[in-house]
């Protein structure tokens, strides 16, 4: 006997009006990121606590949800943990990031670059061109100095001593590197200084350095784990880009970064304003 063909039903109609309702629940969760009592987590999905609490009861018997027993607070359960892991760890930061510099790029309105930390260093991997020419050598593969560069900056500002000393110390001598117009290298003291002020500001400038007339801002990318894992540069002439920190090319390049960090799974530190 052949079962009866089901007539074909729109796809955007095929939806299951509770799912979503519950998911409510565990946005909240997820935003809040600390236990919460059932009425703030009612109120906060715009729902009365008898409303949620079927939800939140067949929420915790899957694992999405669980509940202290001593104080009766809800959060995130295990298996909702296991969920993000799965998700995170299957992740490629480039293939995520590039949709968003795409995008961003025509509000920036200048060259924007996404480079990663390769084997020589920090490593261009795209570039968005301006709609006005700017000659630099920069392209993809390029690689860029950590102490000559704001990309490399941003690297040796947040990456972990051991691992941005390694990267300073290999790039002498390396002719894959974009290197200064200046042979001058700071002193320990001058680069923990400088480094100490980007990490502070958020942004490493770079001003007519590597290549005269042209200046530069890069801001960091977070993965989860808040390691960074990419660089998002913007540069231009110096006549025609503001590489002042109070820039709107700046506030532009911070909120692209933070998107692609958020969709990495990165939140910020309660009461830790956005880079």
């Amino acid at each position: 006997m052949t079962e009866p063909i089901l007539p074909a039903m729109d796809e955007k109609r095929r939806r299951i009006q509770s799912i979503e309702t519950g998911f409510g629940l565990l946005k909240v969760l997820v935003d809040s990121g600390q236990p919460m009592m059932l009425r703030d987590l009612a109120t906060q999905a715009g729902m009365s606590s008898a409303k949620a609490h079927p939800y939140l009861v067949s929420f915790t018997n899957v694992g999405l949800v669980q509940q202290a027993p001593a104080t009766g607070l809800y959060e995130l359960g295990p298996f909702a943990l296991q969920m993000g892991l799965v998700s995170l760890q299957s992740q490629n930061p480039v293939k995520i990031a590039l949709p968003l510099v795409q995008a961003w790029a025509s509000r920036i309105g200048h060259t924007l670059g996404l480079a990663v930390l390769g084997s020589h260093g920090p490593t261009m991997v795209h570039i968005s061109e301006a709609s006005y020419p700017v000659h630099v050598n920069m392209r993809c593969g390029t690689v860029m100095s950590m102490l000559h560069t704001a990309t490399g900056h941003v690297f040796a500002a947040w990456l972990p001593p051991e691992v941005a000393r390694h990267y300073i110390e290999r790039e002498a001598g390396d002719s894959a590197v974009v290197t200064s117009i200046s042979p001058l290298r700071p002193s320990p003291k001058e680069l923990a200084a400088m480094l100490e002020k980007i990490r502070e500001q958020g942004v490493a400038q770079a001003l007519g350095n590597p290549l005269p007339g042209i200046d530069a801002l890069s801001v960091p990318v977070f993965d989860h784990s808040g390691q960074i894992v990419l660089a998002l540069t913007s540069l231009g002439p110096s006549t025609l880009f503001d590489a002042s920190i109070n820039s709107p090319i700046l506030a532009q390049l911070r909120q692209c970064a933070n998107s692609i960090s958020h969709q990495l799974g990165w939140r910020e530190p309660l009461g830790t304003p956005p880079l």
